[in-house]
């Protein structure tokens, strides 16, 4: 790890500005990806500023009849309030499929958005990797790619977003509120959040420099049987093949979206009219153009046959979270 210096931050304004105008520097929350990284020395921040003092903590109701979830909410706190599991059951169920319970105790729910993809290319720094250092090449391209992406890839990078939180929230139409260095707040829809590689993948999000999340906001409850289901090579702390993210209601529409494929969350809304159909007439649209490779066609079936699981799960549960 190369030596840096370290702040408290003491406003989510003063946070971002510190950020902005420090080049090198990186906010700290939870610190579970970000540390890992900067051991290895993929992360090399010459100044910390510390957030976890902001008391962005919280989760409370909005007046549209949501929640706005504090960036700095704990996951294991997240995924175990009676609001969340009553009303946004596939959330807790995406979130406790993730990591494991020591790191959902420290993860942050901002830091979950923003951690980094788990490409074997990108963390191996003898390999080429755009994403690492742009314009050196894709390892991943041509190598070892099972684990890797199928869709919304491009010829700079087929690395994968990595999380599970975030699957459930692009299924709920999540809101990610952020302040920037000159204390102007936005509200970005998470379906822009993450970005697609194109020929920028070291370039992962919508944000500014200096740009801080304050909190994520859920919508109202929309009801319906809430399911997570996510397929992985070991039976805990891996990271997924395929994930499904489903609200199903009772008369067998609903919203479907998909992790381990592409660079983001994957949702098509578009395909959703066919759910009354089943899972092959869904998957066919929303992998209509996808690019896998040898290694890791197995995931268009294997989407489908878990999306048929999920689809399978709410009509023997019925309808209810």
């Amino acid at each position: 790890m190369k030596a840096f210096t370290y702040e408290r931050a003491t406003s989510p304004a003063q946070a971002a500005q510190a950020v902005a105008h420090t080049p090198g520097a990186r906010f700290l929350a939870g610190g579970t990806n970000l540390l890992d990284l900067m051991k290895l020395q993929i992360e090399t921040p010459t100044h910390l500023v510390d957030v976890q003092d902001l008391k962005l903590d919280r989760i409370e109701p909005t007046p549209e009849s949501g929640l706005r979830i504090g960036a700095f909410v704990r996951n294991t706190a997240l995924a175990s309030d009676l609001r969340v599991r009553r009303d946004y059951g596939v959330l807790t169920r995406a979130i406790v499929a993730g990591a494991s319970g020591q790191l959902r105790n420290k993860a942050t729910t901002a830091g979950n958005l923003l951690q980094r993809t788990r490409c074997p290319y990108f963390y191996d720094t003898n390999q080429p990797c755009n994403k690492r250092q742009p314009g050196s090449g894709c390892g991943a391209i041509g190598g070892v790619s099972r684990q890797l992406g199928v869709i919304g890839t491009s010829d700079a990078c087929i690395a994968t977003y990595p999380g599970d939180m975030a699957v459930a929230l692009r299924l709920l139409d999540a809101q990610v509120e952020t302040v920037d260095p000159q204390g102007a707040k936005r509200s970005i829809p998470i379906a822009e959040f993450h970005r697609l590689w194109g020929n920028t993948p070291h370039i992962e999000n919508s944000l500014k420099r200096g740009e801080l999340i304050t909190a994520v906001t859920l919508p109202a409850p929309i009801g319906g049987r809430h399911l997570y289901h996510k397929v992985r090579d070991r039976a805990s702390y891996a990271f997924a093949l395929v994930s499904v993210a489903a609200v199903i209601q009772p008369d067998g529409t609903g919203r479907v979206a998909f992790g381990g494929v592409a660079p983001k969350p994957w949702r098509v809304e578009a395909a959703e009219t066919a759910m009354p159909h089943g899972a092959a007439a869904v998957t066919a649209q929303v992998f209509a153009d996808a690019r896998p490779t040898a290694d890791n066609r197995f995931k268009l079936a294997l989407a489908t046959r878990t999306l048929a699981g999920v689809i399978a799960d709410a009509k023997t549960a019925g309808a209810g979270a």
